[in-house]
């Protein structure tokens, strides 16, 4: 069973070994549309064993299967093919999204098709890439490096952004020579599903990409295993530090791009109105659950007044409702828990903060999990609200006293994943960023750029996605030493 509009061949089986096999627990995942409550799609649960089985499909085909023997030229040819396959599932992908996790059905096409146009991106590393160097030594005469794969990864992936995140994990270790297990969401496994049969279609060799859907119990046994070389984690932080102290004890190499709680910082010459209309319109982006969401917006305390009503203003004209709607702003979040969560912050946030607009159910929907795009004024950053991430349309406005306090408020946070400042002074806004402790900083809003590396400081992550850094980490270097220089 699969939503209208998505076709998956063998939803009840999973792809291990080049193969779609059938799960031994027979178990299923159940998938729910948040608009309508209903379930929408349900597919095969990979259980332990299962995992076990894909782990060694994966390593086979890395210890003695063709892919990691490729060129990187080779290698790059097949993704692009791989690409084809994926440009023409855009429209399944995107309605998939739409029913899995409620997400606007404006954004999804244009989401996806740029997704699948940075894999791109990342295939044609396979050309561009300095796969092997050599240069003079002090002690011996030619030292030569390879940039060679690390091995079997385990890819884990969140539900906001299913397919970009998933695939983006894939083509970086494809690409490096890697094979690859995909552990998507529970609640968003379609995405994956169709990388499964994109990678079956372009003829990837059997092994390479394997498919193992699963909860946390399973998910955990995939981790412990110690045929893994690496796992690569998108989601909470709380699970990459479980994760990383699985991973430490095994030397699995790992990556992990992890929570945020974002700063804006206002400088006086960005006006009012448009700090509203930025701030205001970003906080209802995928409703909210964004890992590099501007969710703390810290401002002088002269003005934070006058744009505390300039972003409510901009929060009460959001239009709240179906996601399918062309007209719709601000869709539902993910599922019941996620909506159970925020709703918990908003009962706290109100007995530290003043609450300006938002922090309820919209009257005049009475079914799917919906809130309220909501204001908190006057908060306090030790508060839980501006130290906590929401995952939710929950914006924190902080009042400080100058722009020293605001970097120093900016940086009072055990994340430091994303942030912002609004100025009209693009040297400001450079000079500002290298003060705070963020993995990207972005001016006038929450600016976002596949080329480039993206990852976080302190508890938001280790390593770095994105761009020629993003291969980094799924590569291990080797040096030779050589008596005179060598052809590489």
């Amino acid at each position: 069973m699969t939503p209208a509009g998505v076709t998956i061949q063998h939803p009840d089986k999973l792809f291990i070994g080049g193969a779609w096999v059938a799960a031994t627990s027979g178990a299923e995942i159940e998938l729910i549309n948040p608009f309508s409550e209903e379930v929408v799609g349900r597919v095969a649960h990979a259980s332990n064993a299962d995992m076990d089985k894909a782990v060694d499909a994966a390593r086979e085909a890395f210890d003695h299967g063709p892919w990691p023997r490729l060129s990187p030229k080779e290698r790059m040819a097949k993704l692009m093919q791989f690409c084809d396959e994926l440009e023409k599932r855009v429209p399944e992908l995107a309605t998939a999204w739409t029913a899995q996790i409620g997400g606007l059905a404006t954004a999804a096409g244009p989401m996806h098709g740029g997704a699948v146009a940075g894999l791109r991106g990342i295939a044609a590393l396979g050309e561009s890439f300095e796969w092997t160097s050599q240069r003079k030594g002090q002690l011996v005469d030619t030292v030569v490096m390879a940039r060679e794969p690390v091995g079997v990864v385990a890819a884990i992936a969140p539900w906001n952004g299913p397919f970009a995140i998933m695939a983006n994990k894939v083509f970086y270790a494809l690409i490096a020579g890697c094979t690859v297990i995909m552990k998507p969401s529970p609640e968003t496994p379609l995405e994956a599903y169709i990388i499964a049969e994109c990678a079956e279609a372009c003829g990837m060799p059997a092994g390479t990409v394997n498919l193992v859907p699963s909860d946390r119990e399973a998910a955990d046994h995939l981790i412990h295993s110690t045929k893994l070389d690496k796992i690569t984690f998108t989601g909470s932080s709380a699970a990459g530090k479980h994760i990383a102290s699985v991973a430490g004890g095994n030397m699995t190499r790992a990556t992990f791009e992890l929570g945020g709680k974002s700063a804006a910082i206002i400088r006086d010459d960005f006006p009012t109105e448009a700090v509203a209309q930025i701030l205001g319109n970003t906080i209802t982006v995928m409703s909210g659950q964004v890992c590099a969401m501007l969710s703390r917006a810290i401002v002088p305390k002269a003005r934070h007044d006058e744009l505390a009503e300039a972003i409510a203003g901009v929060m009460k004209g959001v239009k709240i409702g179906d996601p399918n709607d062309p007209e719709t702003q601000l869709g539902p979040v993910a599922m019941k828990r996620q909506l159970d969560r925020i709703e918990m912050y908003i009962e706290e946030g109100r007995k530290t903060a003043d609450l300006v607009t938002g922090g309820n159910r919209p009257s005049h929907m009475n079914k799917g999990y919906f809130i309220e795009p909501t204001l908190f004024a006057n908060v306090d950053n030790s508060s839980r609200i501006a130290q906590e991430e929401i995952f939710g349309p929950v914006l924190c406005l902080i009042p400080a006293e100058d722009e020293e306090d605001m970097i120093r408020i900016a940086n009072d946070s055990e994340y430091g994943l994303n942030g912002s400042v609004f100025t009209n002074d693009a040297q400001a806004a450079y000079d500002i960023a290298r003060q705070v402790r963020t993995g990207v900083v972005g001016q006038n809003g929450m600016r976002m750029e596949w080329t480039a590396p993206f990852g976080g400081f302190k508890s938001s992550g280790i390593g770095r996605e994105g761009g020629e850094e993003g291969l980094w980490g799924y590569l291990e270097t080797k040096t030779i030493l050589t008596d005179a220089s060598v052809t590489v």
